[in-house]
């Protein structure tokens, strides 16, 4: 939250304060004020806290009733628990039916014991209760029961939008019978001895819900604040069943004109109808967001108020989301055309039925961070020392504000007229002197603002905790399953990105920087949203020790790798997956995985006439290799060739690469990686180069590490910085004890499969493939050539000679002849036979 200060700060030592703070007196006038308030209500207004016979009575007859209901609830739950082996079985839809079928039972249950004449004292009973809570309104409760029911029966796959809202009308039922209430003069259930009370009144009035919302506000307030207050109630409600956010008002009620006038309006003879310019826009509920993302894969979302987004808010890019970000619109897609045979046999990367229904583990895994402070002292030293700085060096500007992050802080200096920005971006050092710390960062300006960022860490941190992360608003409102939790910005605001939108990430930093820890918040964020049957893994750990506790969960496809020579075979079997799936989707005519899917579990994809293959839901694949100079000290050629495969082609195949590395060096992070790996996340280096190395620009050396990191995303053109998310090694191992008692985990034998032994002859020791490759070469061309094997093959003299000598010894070309080419012993044909031996095969 932006502090700001006041422009007269910087006209003297005294006005040094970032924000102007509350008097005590004034603090002490509200409170006063508050209590001559509550004094001065009405006598049977204060009545509200005490307790006669009769009320009594109520609170004894509502507790009799509560432990009656809860006796009756735990048998039921007793047998029902007993007979949940068996229920496990059932259908998920047949279940959800089952509920809906209950919820209309009781709807009309309720409406004949409400609509009608009582008859028997059970009916009496329920019509008294219903008509006691509800009061004049009891009618309209079987109603609502209906429409939950229909919600149930009809969209029983949108279980978040049922829930969204049956709280909207709920806030809105609760707002209504609190306007009655106060319509009817608010009538108390006690009677004290006026007219006006008794529990009659309240029954025909807002019945007890409505006392309980008005009769508190009516104590102290007059009744025309009263009822906006609560008609604010019900307005709530009504945005939230519609779910339109309050910004949005305007543009639904513009919808809501184009509606009523001019779709169903006349036109005149020659005018265009509206339908051909305004295409019809179809809502979708979140469940159907991870679907609906593949169409199309990964364009830049389009947002409907892009334009609207406040100062502070940072650029908005794919695969990152922030607070409450505008819903992007739903593409209408054609329908898939008929599905064509397959070039050849695949065979799909699913699960075996599962013996009941997974459960993801619960958020109380994940403990809470420390809670954010707004300003500290230390802020306001900071704001001083800054305009200190400014005063001294005769610059006209000014501290305008700061926001605080749980590492950093970043100070807002507005420039006067007529001031270059080199004149404060120059001061970096004298502002470091001054602030009394090295690792100062200076953004001109920040995006979005007319002002300059200094970015100086904090004395006091706040921890970020991943749990914190994944139960903001942002995290829960997205269902997509590669979402996964990064931590905070400056500016304190949530961060989680989509892996899917990234569509792969580098990860890059000094060793104790914070890789290993964000790699761990990946794979957790991964294993709290999404089941085995969603997303699989394979993760690659050459240091053996840094993934262990992940071994045995179920989203793994093969046991973790820590050969680095079976990572690299690994990651061409990944090759081949995608080849797989790319088969599938070309032969069935869609684009992206999430198409294919969408169409399989639809029922729409069927194999052709006589063939034997059934199509299931590809799954994501997570590839995530937590230290990639290891692969490159093994087999370079072999690892990047299959990284660059797989980030040019996999992404619309649903197979998505987490690369991790804590030495940035262009032996390792070669060009070709760079430029197919869009996204990256630095954390704090030694030296500029590596900076640039990960994110082609400086910044990453002028982090303060412990999880500081400089976040750049597909798309963006400046990082965003944020604290990365912490999750503890305990909190690690209880989420990976619950996956493994959901599911046990099933591997794929061909992933990663040990290499057949062979027997090289030891002349050739580390040359096999050279080797290869020369014969290859001189059989193929029939040309015996040491400097022909330079020029191909790209190696010295040296090389090529021995190259030649061991082809000479295996009877592969002739002795030397001078200058001459040498004479070829090897025909085509017998190639493979050659290549073979040479293998030692």
């Amino acid at each position: 939250m932006a502090t700001r200060t006041p422009k007269s700060a910087s006209k003297g030592p005294a006005k040094r304060s970032t924000s102007p703070r509350p008097a005590p007196a004034k603090r002490g006038s509200t409170s006063s004020g508050r209590s001559r308030a509550r004094g001065s209500a009405p006598a049977r207004k204060a009545s509200l806290t005490h307790q006669d016979p009769i009320t009594w009575v109520f609170t004894m007859i509502g507790k009799l009733v509560v432990g009656l209901w809860m006796l009756v609830a735990n048998g039921i739950g007793g047998a029902a628990r007993a007979l949940g082996k068996n229920a496990r079985e059932l259908d998920p839809a047949h279940r959800r039916d089952g509920v809906g079928l209950a919820v209309l039972a009781g709807a009309i249950v309720l409406a004949a014991m409400t609509w009608r004449a009582s008859e028997g004292t059970v009916s009496t009973v329920v019509n008294v209760v219903v008509r006691a809570m509800f009061g004049s309104l009891a009618w309209a409760l079987p109603l609502l029961l209906g429409l939950l029911a229909w919600r149930y029966l009809r969209h029983p796959d949108q279980n978040a939008d049922t829930g969204r809202m049956v709280i909207g009308w709920s806030a809105l039922l609760i707002g209504v019978l609190g306007v009655i209430h106060v319509a009817n003069d608010v009538p108390y259930p006690n009677p004290a001895g006026t007219a006006n009370d008794g529990m009659d009144r309240v029954a025909q009035a807002g019945g007890l819900i409505g006392f309980i919302v008005s009769a508190p506000p009516m104590s102290i307030l007059p009744s025309w604040i009263t009822i906006p207050l609560l008609l604010m109630l019900s307005g709530f409600g009504v945005l939230v069943i519609t779910a339109t956010p309050v910004h949005r008002i305007p543009e639904r009620l513009s919808e809501l004109r184009h509606l009523l006038f001019e779709q169903k309006g006349a036109a005149p003879a020659g005018t265009p109808r509206p339908e051909a310019r305004r295409p019809r826009r179809v809502r979708k509920s979140a469940e159907d967001a991870p679907e609906r993302e593949g169409q199309p894969p990964y364009d830049t979302p389009v947002l409907a108020d892009q334009d609207k987004r406040p100062d502070h808010a940072p650029e908005i890019v794919p695969g990152l989301v922030e607070e409450e970000p505008p819903a992007p619109e739903p593409v209408r897609r054609p329908e898939p055309p008929e599905p064509t045979p397959a070039p050849r046999k695949v065979e799909q990367l699913v699960l075996s039925p599962q013996a009941g229904p997974y459960a993801l583990p619960d958020l109380q895994f994940l403990k809470q961070g420390t809670p954010p402070k707004p300003q500290t002292k230390a802020n306001s030293v900071v704001v001083n020392a800054l305009t200190s700085v400014l005063e001294q060096f005769g610059i006209d500007a000014q501290v305008i504000g700061f926001t605080r992050g749980p590492t950093v802080t970043r100070y807002e200096i507005e420039l006067g007229p007529a001031v270059k920005v080199e004149k404060v971006t120059a001061l970096t050092k004298n502002i470091a002197y001054a602030v009394k710390s090295a690792d100062v960062r200076i953004l001109s300006p920040i995006p979005g603002k007319s002002a300059i960022g200094v970015e100086i860490p904090n004395a006091d941190k706040d921890l970020v905790a991943l749990g914190d992360v994944l139960r903001a608003q942002v995290a829960q409102a997205d269902h997509h399953p590669m979402i996964v939790g990064l931590g905070k910005d400056v500016e304190g605001r949530t961060i989680v990105a989509n892996l899917a939108k990234m569509p792969h990430l580098l990860i890059a930093g000094a060793t104790g920087a914070g890789k290993s820890v964000c790699v761990n918040g990946l794979i957790t964020s991964i294993l709290m949203r999404a089941t085995p049957d969603e997303v699989r893994m394979v993760l690659v750990d050459p240091k053996r020790v840094e993934l262990s506790v992940y071994e045995g969960i179920p989203h793994l496809i093969t046991p973790i790798i820590t050969n680095p020579k079976k990572a690299a075979e690994a990651l061409e079997w990944v090759v081949g997956e995608m080849d797989r799936r790319y088969d599938d989707l070309a032969a069935s005519g869609f684009r992206h995985v999430d198409e294919f899917n969408k169409a399989v579990r639809a029922g729409k994809l069927q194999p052709p006439p006589g063939s034997e293959r059934v199509y299931q839901p590809y799954p994501y694949l997570l590839v995530i290799v937590d230290e990639l100079a290891d692969l490159m000290m093994v087999a370079p050629r072999d690892v990047e060739d299959s990284i660059v495969r797989i980030t040019q082609l996999a992404r619309a195949a649903g197979i998505h690469l987490v690369i991790a590395t804590q030495r940035p060096s262009v032996d390792v992070v070669t060009g070709l990686i760079k430029a197919n790996v869009p996204s990256r996340l630095a954390f704090a280096v030694s030296s500029l180069t590596d900076s640039r190395v990960i994110l082609d620009q400086p910044g990453a050396d002028k982090l303060v590490g412990q999880g500081d990191a400089l976040f750049l995303p597909m798309g963006a053109s400046k990082p965003i910085r944020i604290q990365n998310a912490f999750v503890s090694e305990k909190e690690i191992a209880e989420i990976v004890a619950h996956c493994k008692t959901q599911m046990q985990a099933e591997y794929r034998e061909d992933v990663a499969a040990a290499p057949v032994k062979r027997e090289i002859d030891e002349d050739i020791g580390d040359d096999l493939e050279l080797l290869i490759q020369a014969a290859e070469l001189i059989v193929t061309t029939q040309f015996g050539s040491t400097s022909m094997l330079q020029r191909k093959l790209r190696v010295g003299f040296a090389k090529a000679g021995r190259l030649m000598d061991l082809l000479e010894s295996r009877d592969v070309v002739g002795p030397s002849e001078g200058s001459k080419a040498r004479e070829v012993l090897v025909k085509p044909d017998d190639l493979p036979a050659l290549l073979a031996d040479l293998r030692g095969g």
